[in-house]
C-alpha cells in the first residue's frame, strides 16, 4: 500500500512532492476520487462537505489541479450496484479522504466494501487528512469525542476505539494548532496518550505528514513532529 497521511492536507512543498512520487507523475495527470464522508456527523457538515469539493477548504486536497476529480460517498455504496462504482476505483490514482469523525469513518469504509478493497490496489495512492489519516492505524486517539456524535446504540460504537489497521502504528494530528476545538492537542497530552499504547506514536503539526510504502514510515516536514515510543 501507498498511504500520504497528513494532518492538514497538502500544505507545503514537501507534502506535495512526497504526494508526486507516491503517484510516480504529476498531479495534472493523475485522476483522483474525494471522500467527504468523515464530516457529516458535525454541525455544518454538509456545508464543510460542499467547501472541500468545490477546493474552499482549510485542508488543501480537491484544488491540487487533478485531471479529474470525483466524489465517492461511502454511505450510498451499499445501495449502488458495485459493477458501477468498483471499476473507477480500481482506475483512480489517488483515493483523497478527508477528515472529520474517526469511528464514523471507520463505520462506512467497512460497510461499504471500500476498506476491503483498497489493501488490494497496488497503484492506488491513500491520501488521508486528520481523521482521514488517524483511521488507517491501529488506534482511534479521538474515539471519547467521537461518541458524543453516535446514535444511542448505533453498530458503530462497537470497536470504536479502534482503526483500520493498515498502519502499524498511532496517529495524533494538529499538533499544537491554535484552534481552542484542538486544545488537548498538546505536546504534553498527546505524550501522556501515548504511554498507553503499545505502538509508536506519531504527532503531527498540519506542515507534517507520514509517507507509508510496504509498511515502511518516514516522516516529512516543514513544521514540527513527534514519535513517542510505547512504554516498556
Amino acid at each position: 500500500m501507498k498511504l500520504l497521511l497528513t494532518s492538514g492536507g497538502v500544505k507545503n512543498e514537501s507534502i506535495s512532492h512526497a504526494l508526486v512520487d507516491l503517484l510516480g507523475k504529476p498531479i495534472s495527470e493523475s485522476h483522483a476520487l474525494i471522500v467527504p464522508t468523515g464530516i457529516y456527523p458535525f454541525p455544518r457538515g454538509g456545508e464543510n462537505a460542499r467547501a472541500l469539493i468545490a477546493g474552499h477548504s482549510k485542508s488543501p486536497l480537491s484544488e491540487l489541479g487533478w485531471a479529474s476529480l470525483g466524489v465517492l460517498e461511502l454511505t450510498a455504496l451499499p445501495t449502488i450496484r458495485r459493477e458501477n462504482w468498483v471499476p473507477v476505483l480500481e482506475k483512480t490514482d489517488a483515493l483523497l479522504v478527508w477528515g472529520g469523525n474517526v469511528m464514523y469513518l471507520r463505520y462506512w469504509l467497512m460497510m461499504s466494501g471500500v476498506a476491503e478493497l483498497v489493501p488490494q490496489l497496488p497503484n492506488l495512492v491513500y491520501v488521508g487528512v486528520s481523521a482521514g489519516s488517524i483511521v488507517t492505524t491501529r488506534h482511534n486517539c479521538d474515539v471519547e469525542f467521537n461518541r458524543q456524535f453516535a446514535p444511542d446504540g448505533s453498530d458503530m460504537l462497537v470497536g470504536g476505539e479502534k482503526g483500520l489497521g493498515w498502519v502499524d502504528c498511532a496517529l495524533t494530528v494538529h499538533l499544537d494548532h491554535p484552534d481552542p476545538i484542538f486544545e488537548d492537542h498538546t505536546t504534553e497530552k498527546i505524550e501522556a496518550w501515548a504511554r498507553g499504547i503499545p505502538d509508536p506514536t506519531y504527532a503531527l503539526d498540519d506542515e507534517s505528514a507520514l509517507v507509508v510504502t510496504n509498511g515502511e514510515i518516514r516522516v516529512v516536514s516543514e513544521g514540527h513532529w513527534h514519535r513517542f515510543e510505547p512504554a516498556s
